[in-house]
């Protein structure tokens, strides 16, 4: 066997014993002249996995082979190989121990590119260790070369020289410092690259001698940057300017917003300070107007969800509620539900705690309990406006809901929220509220109660065995619906569960973006009797049932089995 031939069988007798190949594909393949001419022929079938390959292409050259998939690298090790030289020759630094640096190469016939690394890496007094990797991986390396520690470190090398450790931490002259070069292009990087990751929110907060940024990330908080305490000062006054609040005041919380053209996107920012025994704390809200409000469809809702919550949309009067503990994306929802409803023929004024979303077409207000403008006051002054459709953020008290009530028994749709675990516990806790049940029976069309759960990445999605104990568990959860499942779900049959492995398009997490799972209480006419008699949890849940509605749990586990999120969030989420 000649030399250039050993590594094209080397890589072909590891993919037939991982079985990526056939037999009769590894007799075809072998007649190739080349491992470049069997790789093109693979790759353009696309159908073994990137890992795979990588992993014969190590075997056939004598590589290991290293993950890389959501690896974060020190800054000091990518610096070893300069940006450009990593992305001309396709290879990338990873690890540096004693004098010897680990490079990840994707083209293990590329030797130009390895002479280059060695010749690079002998200036620099180290030795060189290869590995190979996949071109996912490769590119998450990458791409942490422009990663928010570096533009951070840029800044503060600057910002060392402007004010000394010993006035780091006085307000004097702090007006001028916040405006200064390197602490806004501090704070631009921490809200671009939080834009650029799809977080919901930005925690800025002092921790002992350090602050740490944090994002939430699909309902996570991951820490995306630590910066020394000096500069902790500055930046929460350059966010208090931004948001015209007082940056003299750090005794009490303050709220302001933040409008900004990032990435040719126009992005709002909801700022709320509090002051800590140490220092300030700031978590800065998100909300992407390029984005818009989603569809109830894109918000996650099908099947007979959606059909029972369409239905109710197109009444011309009545109480329309969702529920769910904060964050669980009510609001989001009741944005949603005003998009369908919005046209020039109706009046919409919706009363909110805060704005969210400004929506075209809708008068939208805020409350301001400090000036005596509540939900309650504030609810008074619309139902003089002349709406058609009454959004208000929360029903939290007796006087609200009464309001609430009335507005839908005079012919007006009334969209709020109320905080119970579920659907069936709305009533009750208008009953709890001394509302008469007769009235809510009367007005009353639709309880939607919601979670939010993160959704699989799509690009790393796998099969996965769980426990027998826990596939007893889903079918006991979904025997009394067994009639409302679609044909794909039998219960007699094997269950299949999903995971997401982690790749380089989810950041390694195996999960991208989030989801939500319902149950929607229809309120038809066995309803409205029961209601009207006291009804208690029970009867409702019992009439609820007979509806072959699912439950949240039942929705979740549904979303599970179809691979749009998998059971662990399910199972988080709806427990009790």
């Amino acid at each position: 066997m000649s030399r250039r031939e050993q590594p094209k069988t080397e890589f072909l007798k590891s993919l037939l014993q991982e079985k990526a190949i056939t037999l009769d594909a590894y007799q075809q393949l072998i007649k190739e002249e080349t491992i470049d001419a069997v790789e093109g022929i693979l790759a353009a079938q696309k159908g073994i996995p990137e890992e795979v390959l990588a992993r014969a292409r190590g075997k056939a050259f004598g590589f290991p082979y290293e993950d890389l998939i959501g690896r974060k690298i020190d800054q000091k090790v990518l610096k070893n190989i300069p940006l450009e030289f990593a992305s001309h020759y396709q290879v990338a630094a990873y690890d540096l121990k004693g004098d010897t640096l680990s490079v990840a190469l994707i083209n293990a016939t590329d030797l130009k590119a390895q002479e280059a690394v060695e010749f690079l890496v002998r200036e620099r007094g180290l030795k060189v260790h290869y590995a190979i990797t996949t071109p996912d991986a490769y590119q998450g390396v990458i791409k942490q070369y422009g990663s928010l520690g570096i533009e951070a470190k840029e800044a503060l090398d600057v910002a060392a020289g402007k004010f000394a450790p010993t006035t780091k931490e006085k307000m004097e002259g702090m007006e001028e410092v916040v405006k200064s070069a390197p602490v806004s292009k501090m704070l631009s990087a921490i809200l671009k690259h939080a834009v650029e990751a799809r977080a919901s929110d930005i925690h800025i907060e002092p921790v002992f001698n350090e602050t740490r940024v944090r994002y939430r990330i699909d309902g996570e908080l991951h820490t995306s940057l630590v910066l020394p305490k000096y500069i902790h000062s500055a930046i929460v006054s350059r966010v208090k300017v931004l948001a015209n609040l007082r940056i003299d005041e750090t005794r009490v919380p303050q709220d302001g917003r933040i409008r900004l053209e990032i990435e040719g996107r126009e992005i709002d920012f909801r700022i709320s300070t509090l002051p800590l025994y140490s220092n300030e704390k700031v978590v800065m809200r998100i909300l992407d107007t390029a984005e818009g409000v989603p569809t109830l469809e894109g918000l996650g809702f099908e099947g007979k969800n959606i059909a029972v919550m369409r239905d109710n949309i197109d009444k011309p009067h009545g109480m329309f509620l969702v529920t769910g503990p904060t964050g669980s994306g009510k609001s989001t929802t009741l944005y949603a539900i005003l998009n369908v409803l919005n046209s020039e023929g109706v009046n919409i004024v919706t009363l909110e705690d805060p704005v969210e979303y400004y929506l075209k077409g809708i008068n939208q207000s805020q409350v301001r309990p400090e000036v005596g403008f509540t939900f309650a006051s504030g609810l008074r002054s619309i139902l003089r406006q002349d709406p058609d459709t009454v959004m208000v953020g929360e029903i939290r008290d007796n006087e609200t809901a009464e309001l609430a009530i009335h507005a839908a028994l005079t012919g007006h749709i009334v969209l709020s929220t109320l905080h119970t675990n579920d659907a069936f516990g709305a009533i009750p806790r208008f009953i709890d509220m001394k509302v008469e049940p007769f009235l809510i029976s009367s007005t009353l069309n639709v309880v939607v109660a919601q979670r939010l759960v993160r959704k699989m990445c799509q690009f790393c999605k796998e099969s996965l065995e769980v426990p027998d104990t826990l596939v007893q568990e889903v079918r006991k959860e979904l025997e009394p619906v067994r009639a409302s499942l679609p044909e794909s779900v039998k219960l007699d049959a094997p269950l299949t569960f999903w995971r997401g492995k982690g790749c380089q398009r989810c950041n390694g997490e195996g999960y991208a973006g989030r989801t939500a799972i319902g149950e929607v209480l229809g309120v038809n006419e066995e309803l409205k009797t029961i209601i009207a008699n006291g009804a208690k949890y029970d009867q409702i849940r019992d009439a609820f049932n007979r509806q072959g509605m699912l439950t949240l749990k039942q929705d979740g586990i549904m979303k599970a089995i179809a691979g749009s999120t998998t059971i662990e969030e399910v199972l988080s989420a709806t427990k009790e």
